[in-house]
């Protein structure tokens, strides 16, 4: 039979694909060095070392961070965070960022929820997501450190969640639960000054604007808005439109902002502002001028001379659309070699922005060494992955010019060395370096020499340096009314530590200005949070008569295992709450150790994010009398909030009747009957023992009704052949609605000695326990869909794998009523209720604007962000025959002209 026609092979077209796919080798490979050499260069994704096959960078101002996300990257990433009780890294953030929250929010895909986390505590989250030195803040105290897999990369996801929230277009609000604005007293209505548009004046401004602050403005001597922000840190770290976006945020608050009029101009000085009724003045106007030492002073740009605060704002206004109607160009630096002195992050700002001016080669020359470079890896390596030279131990002594022209050719070093004996730095003459080049860029750092401005800031107390001497804790200065932040503190030297000066000091003027008309005001600082209108929308639910505030509750499980654990989660949030199943005290029982263990349906997955988890837990061992005190006082504390008793008894309807009556007059608003433990209860003719005999379940519930006014629920077992004629027989005895479902009974595994997992005592015994989390999402799912379907006016509440808000919707949309939870608070904490709540409550917004009508839930329409794989040149191997087939010459042309047409 020929090869062809055999019906257990496929055609030669397809085999030729398969090729591809792995196989099991019976032999070692052998392939000669050589050719692997040539092969690699096909499949190649990182540069080449060798610098001739770099693409020039010529005006090319497009994204060159690492940290940069994508949605699947950010997914990934946000999954691997330990979320750590006491968050290093949030100890880390000037601005005490609640990274493990939003970074939470992110695994969840509630993108919005991560962004108002970020933006709560910092009006600048996606400048700084893109631009802080985090390997000196949050990621250098990140736990992962300490281990091989690394630390997250927090900058790349704080960068992700409000990229995402900028595109949803939303604006910034007040708290809709604050005082409105017209009613408040008229300390709010001072007049507030700020000098300065960049960090630390955006974030006071917007700070003062959420507290109802009516009357503040921003001055700025720049025809352009955002300060350093805009006018120093290049495009391709930090677009125009990021930090216009922020500062339309601050502008949706009331925040006014006046260009070309900066202090000390037009005889503007804090005199003049407080005669013209100013009650507060905030300076945030940084550093302006350049330090400059001895050996370039005189000269300029003719020369070929240039500070960072010279050349940076020119490549600035020429490369960010937006900035500024000036038409600027670049300087033209083509082909040139360019110096650039200083070792801190705007020095190699300087480097790399200068070889998209035209620059062939670039020298950064600092005088100390590599361990002494102040800029953080991320920076430097950026521009030594773009062919920066770097040029340690070198102290400028001489400029060399030309001397028709007087241009800069080159510069005479001297070498630096640090003394043995005594650890100081000191400058050897007798060896000299000389380096050729056109340009010189010094980054030196900059200070206040500004007579004007000087002049414009009074007889305030000046520090040795002449700054003006401010309290680091508050911001404040000499004078009352006062405050300062940013560069000009000399405290703050990142963009980061400026936006928490501005925040910081915007709490003590709140204190000082509200002073002025004799209110109090918390000796705890208080500001308000983040808001947009997705905070609006109302997520109350009506379920039988009772009033839900949101549909997230705790499940009767571990998360309930006390009242005071239900007392802490109703402080974070949770609407409902159902107890641990409680019996009568005749039927106490004591737990066994392990109970609760991981599950092995994630594999080889270890901390938070476990998909499933497996328990041999029996019920409450604290006696009803506990539960029914605990009750009353919960709900004495707590009248929003919802509490649900979770009841059990055998076959015995005088047990189900006194367990309902007590319930019901310790103030429970319901009832669930837990006729659906898998594990442990069985044995006792309870739980599942009788929720899975429909007739039971009928009767218990007829029991039930007669001897209480209040709802209750039956809690179903997914462990029947069809749910849905027990949700009937429980709804024909009389119960308001159904719970479902519970645990799935299971065997967790074994270890390879075959001892099982979980075991107990020293005979390492165990049982079929009950399997949660989200591996029984599909089975719950299930379940509720098929209950809704059948009795479509019969509530719901399901319970099963929801670990998120986008599948509490799921679950709302098969016809649940309200949700329970359990194992995300197992895998992480109460406080993943306010993950919950923004979540749902932005998945409802967000269906309301036509604008994002192609977005799926949170997510963006995924466009094209990775390059392919560089393809040879097919063209010269046209017409050349292969050899694994008749007439492959013809076949070869059509496949690939097939596959570039494709």
């Amino acid at each position: 039979m020929s090869e062809h026609s055999l019906l257990s092979k496929d055609i030669a077209d397809i085999e030729n694909i398969l090729e591809l796919n792995p196989k099991i080798q019976s032999f070692a490979s052998v392939r000669p060095t050589v050719r692997s050499k040539k092969d690699k260069l096909l499949w190649k994704r990182n540069t080449n070392k060798d610098c001739s096959s770099c693409k020039p960078l010529d005006n090319n101002f497009e994204d060159i961070k690492h940290t940069t996300l994508s949605e699947r990257g950010a997914l990934r990433e946000s999954s691997r965070c330990l979320k750590c009780a006491d968050a290093p890294c949030q100890k880390s953030c000037p601005t005490q960022l609640d990274i493990k929250s939003f970074i939470t929010s992110i695994s969840n895909k509630n993108y919005y929820g991560a962004a108002k986390s970020i933006f709560s505590d910092n009006p600048l989250g996606l400048t700084c997501g893109m631009v802080c030195p985090t390997s000196d803040l949050c990621v250098g105290g990140c736990n992962l450190y300490a281990t091989e897999e690394g630390p997250i990369n927090i900058g790349g996801l704080q960068q992700f969640a409000t990229e995402v929230f900028k595109e949803m277009k939303i604006p910034q609000i007040r708290d809709p639960t604050a005082t409105p604005v017209n009613e408040l007293p008229e300390t709010y209505s001072a007049k507030i000054a700020l000098f300065g548009c960049g960090p630390a004046s955006i974030s006071c401004g917007t700070f003062l604007g959420r507290l109802g602050y009516s009357n503040v403005t921003i001055f700025e001597k720049q025809d352009f808005i955002g300060g350093l922000s805009s006018a120093e840190i290049p495009q391709f770290r930090l677009p125009y439109e990021v930090v216009d976006f922020e500062i339309q945020q601050m502008k949706d608050l009331g925040v006014k902002i006046e260009t070309g009029k900066g202090l000390g101009m037009d005889g503007r000085t804090l005199e003049s502002m407080r005669n013209e009724g100013y009650a507060a003045i905030f300076c945030g106007i940084g550093l302006p001028q350049p330090k400059i030492i001895k050996t370039f002073e005189g000269l300029t740009k003719k020369e070929g001379f240039y500070t960072s605060k010279d050349f940076l704002p020119v490549v600035a206004k020429a490369s960010k659309p937006g900035m500024c109607g000036c038409n600027s160009k670049l300087p033209d630096m083509s082909n040139s070699a360019v110096i650039v002195l200083g070792a801190g992050d705007t020095a190699f700002d300087c480097a790399t922005s200068a070889l998209r001016c035209g620059a062939k080669r670039v020298f950064v020359v600092f005088r100390k060494g590599f361990t002494n470079i102040r800029a953080v890896p991320e920076e430097m390596e950026l521009a030594r992955e773009e062919k920066c030279e770097f040029m340690p131990f070198l102290a400028p002594r001489k400029v060399v010019r030309d001397a028709d022209t007087g241009a800069i050719t080159g510069i005479h070093f001297c070498r630096s060395e640090q003394s043995l004996d005594s650890g100081e730095w000191f400058e050897d003459e007798d060896q000299e370096v000389r380096l050729k080049a056109n340009f010189v860029i010094s980054a030196f750092g900059s200070t206040l020499c500004n007579p004007q401005i000087n002049e414009a800031l009074g007889e305030i107390e000046r520090n040795k340096w002449g700054l003006p001497k401010v309290d680091a804790e508050t911001g404040g200065s000499s004078e009352p009314w006062l405050y300062f932040g940013g560069d000009i503190t000399g405290n703050a030297n990142t963009t980061v530590e400026a936006v928490n000066d501005g925040k910081t000091a915007s709490w003590f003027m709140h204190k000082y200005l509200q002073s002025l008309g004799n209110l109090a005001v918390n000796e705890v600082p208080a500001l308000p949070k983040f808001y947009t209108p997705i905070d609006n929308v109302d997520i109350s639910v009506e379920v039988c008569g009772i009033k839900f505030p949101n549909p997230f509750g705790l499940a009767s499980a571990p998360p309930t295992t006390s009242s005071a654990m239900i007392r802490r989660a109703f402080e974070a949030g949770w609407g409902f709450a159902v107890t641990k199943t409680f019996a009568l005290n005749k039927d106490y029982v004591t737990n066994v150790s392990p109970r609760i263990v991981r599950g092995t349906t994630s594999g080889h997955s270890f901390g938070p994010g476990q998909g499933s988890f497996l328990n041999i837990e029996l019920i409450s061992e604290k006696l009803c009398d506990y539960w029914c005190k605990s009750m009353t006082e919960l709900k004495r504390d707590f009248p929003d909030k919802i509490i649900i008793a979770s009841i059990m008894s055998g076959y015995n309807e005088e047990d189900w009747t006194a367990l309902a009556k007590m319930s019901e007059k310790a103030g429970a608003d319901a009832l669930e009957l837990n006729l659906s433990c898998p594990h442990g209860m069985g044995e006792r003719g309870m739980g599942m023992a009788c929720g899975q005999d429909a007739e039971l379940v009928f009767n218990i519930c007829k029991w039930v009704r007669a001897a209480s006014n209040i709802p209750f629920f039956a809690k179903l077992t997914p462990n029947v052949t069809d749910i849905t004629v027990i949700a009937q027989a429980a709804r024909e005895g009389g119960a308001d609605g159904v719970t479902a479902t519970n645990t799935v009974s299971g065997l967790m595994g074994f270890r390879s000695d075959a001892t099982p997992w979980p075991a107990v005592g020293a005979e390492m015994k165990t049982t079929y326990g009950g399997m949660s989390g989200n591996a029984i999402r599909p089975i719950a799912l299930r379940a509720v869909s098929h209950i809704a379907r059948k009795y479509p006016d019969l509530p719901i509440l399901a319970t099963g794998g929801v670990d998120s808000a986008e599948v509490a919707l799921q679950y709302l949309h098969a016809g649940a009523s309200v949700v329970q939870i359990c194992s995300a608070v197992q895998n992480q904490d109460f406080t993943v209720i306010d993950d919950y709540i923004t979540g749902l409550k932005t998945l409802l917004y967000l269906k309301s604007i036509d604008e994002l009508k192609d977005w799926d839930g949170q997510s963006k329409p995924t466009v094209a962000h990775q390059l392919g794989k560089p393809v040879a040149n097919l063209n010269s191997d046209f017409g050349k025959v292969c050899v694994h087939e008749p007439r492959a010459d013809i076949q070869c042309k059509s496949t690939v002209q097939d596959s570039f047409s494709v």
